[in-house]
């Protein structure tokens, strides 16, 4: 039997992991958990509310998209996901960086954003193993999932402008790692597969693609992933402003 892959569609955290599955040549079974049913879900299965979690053929379970690829790793040592020219610490260091610091913000800008455009959420529907839900329904199923998917990623107004105001450096940041070769080398690595699906995710947000276009970062995340076909319109988020350093997330 297969390795059982649960995840949420759209998830950028699970994204990394199929694709890590895909790299290794791992065969695996997708089961997608409808949008806010994954901390009850989870919990139970895993005992985090979070996706993406594993259960291999063997009957052992992962949770989280770093301990995953680790595990990934040990079970098919071939091709390497922490070898590089940059070496094993820059690419574990960019890693974690991508999952601490940068992963968070896509998801509490794209909550803040559907917010203001619920007819958005019905293109991400494409891609999903389930049946495309009619727009009115997306729409009327929208007032109870947003507040729930608001609250578990603690999106508010004074969140989502230190998080625009951040992003720049962020992406400064992205660049600098391509430059250093810790990123974008022959072959993905772990950092590769954490970081270029978040770029992703941000790149659907109309508000936010300015800032990454013509970036080497742009040029990364497309790479090995498809651009996204749903996206959320100008107008969703509000106006860049200047920040307090202090609230800044660390890079």
């Amino acid at each position: 039997m297969p390795a059982r892959l649960y995840v949420v569609h759209g998830s950028h955290p699970c994204l990394t992991v199929e694709k890590a599955f895909d790299l290794k040549g791992i065969p695996y079974k997708k089961v997608e958990l409808p949008a806010s049913s994954q901390p009850l879900v989870m919990k139970l299965l895993f005992g985090g509310r979070t996706v993406p979690g594993v259960k291999f053929d063997d009957g052992a379970k992962v949770q989280g998209s770093r301990a995953i690829l680790r595990a990934l790793e040990d079970r098919v040592p071939s091709p390497p996901l922490y070898d590089g020219p940059a070496g094993a610490q820059a690419i574990l260091d960019a890693e974690r960086w991508g999952d601490d610091v940068l992963q968070s913000i896509p998801r509490r800008l794209l909550w803040e954003a559907f917010s203001k455009r619920r007819g958005a959420m019905y293109d991400f529907q494409e891609g999903g193993k389930g049946p495309k839900l009619p727009k009115p329904v997306v729409l009327a199923a929208s007032y109870a999932v947003l507040p729930v998917e608001r609250r578990l990623n603690d999106v508010d107004d004074a969140g989502v402008r230190a998080d625009l105001a951040a992003l720049p450096g962020l992406l400064d940041q992205v660049d600098a790692y391509i430059a250093e070769g810790v990123l974008d080398g022959e072959q993905p690595n772990a950092a590769d597969l954490q970081i270029a699906p978040t770029i992703r995710l941000l790149y659907a947000l109309e508000d936010v693609r300015p800032l990454i276009a013509g970036r080497p970062a742009e040029a990364f995340a497309f790479r090995w992933l498809d651009r996204p076909v749903a996206t959320v319109p100008a107008g969703a988020l509000p106006a860049q402003a200047e920040v307090p350093a202090a609230t800044l997330p660390a890079a």
